[in-house]
């Protein structure tokens, strides 16, 4: 029998975080769904973290293909090297057994013990659902708490909303893995915007925790990796929503941003 949820952990060169984010999702209170870890070939201790927590170990992405389904706490896991983020999170989509699909990387931790119990039981009450959010709060790389996002997930969701950029922290939005594409690897800094754009095309029914789900780790990002991560995002969201809707979209943000950037 298939796990209800896989999660997901991309990581590389991240053992001083990568710890307390296995601590915290083997630790939840409802343990019946499925854990993959994802490193990139890592240099550090990475790999000797994850042999403290193993059931198996799998060498090779191929190896890895072959296993039965196996539910958490144990941990299945490759490590070897990839084409950068996007890459190592197509890995973990394909080997997902899962009927849904979470991704919550090296330093983000799941909110709380019993967030994994609230998800799967919203996506048990709601049988028709496609995609599971909700709120996020920003943690630094010391775990303290910074605050929310700007950018405040809505309680009613649909692709128009994401004219407002990515509103759902991809850590706080769980997916149905039948409507889960690849993500789009042209794009290296803002493959999730795209990724989520497609998943609310698709997405029959979105169903809002009104908590947080998901405390999301955020480091220093260089001047030069904002502005590529703008000129990304501006070509995404031509792409899904026209050019029109896309300057408009952008004039507004570009007003907001001085009065609401938190993040």
């Amino acid at each position: 029998m298939k796990p209800l949820l896989t999660i997901i952990t991309i990581t590389y060169n991240a053992g001083k975080f990568l710890k307390n984010t296995i601590e915290n999702i083997v630790n939840q209170s409802n343990k019946d769904f499925e854990y993959l870890i994802i490193d990139g070939g890592s240099k550090d201790k990475t790999t000797e973290i994850i042999r403290q927590y193993k059931n198996s170990f799998y060498s090779s992405f191929e190896e890895a293909q072959k296993r039965e389904t196996k539910l958490c706490p144990e941990i299945c896991w490759i490590s070897e090297p990839d084409n950068g983020l996007y890459d190592a999170m197509n890995k973990g989509l394909h080997l997902a057994n899962g009927q849904f699909v979470w991704f919550i990387n090296a330093g983000d931790k799941i909110y709380d013990i019993n967030t994994m119990q609230t998800v799967i039981d919203t996506i048990r009450q709601n049988p028709s659902c496609d995609v599971v959010y909700g709120q996020s709060i920003i943690i630094d790389e010391n775990e303290n708490i910074r605050g929310e996002r700007h950018k405040i997930a809505p309680k009613i969701l649909n692709k128009k909303d994401l004219l407002n950029g990515l509103v759902v922290c991809h850590q706080s939005i769980i997916v149905r893995k039948a409507i889960a594409p690849d993500y789009d690897l042209q794009y290296r800094i803002t493959a999730d915007y795209d990724w989520v754009c497609k998943v609310l095309s698709k997405s029959k029914g979105n169903y809002y925790i009104d908590n947080y789900i998901s405390r999301f780790m955020v480091a220093g990002i260089s001047a030069q990796q904002r502005s590529k991560s703008w000129k990304e995002r501006y070509f995404i969201m031509k792409k899904h929503f026209g050019l029109a809707a896309t300057l408009w979209a952008h004039i507004k943000i570009i007003l907001k941003y001085p009065f609401s950037h938190k993040d």
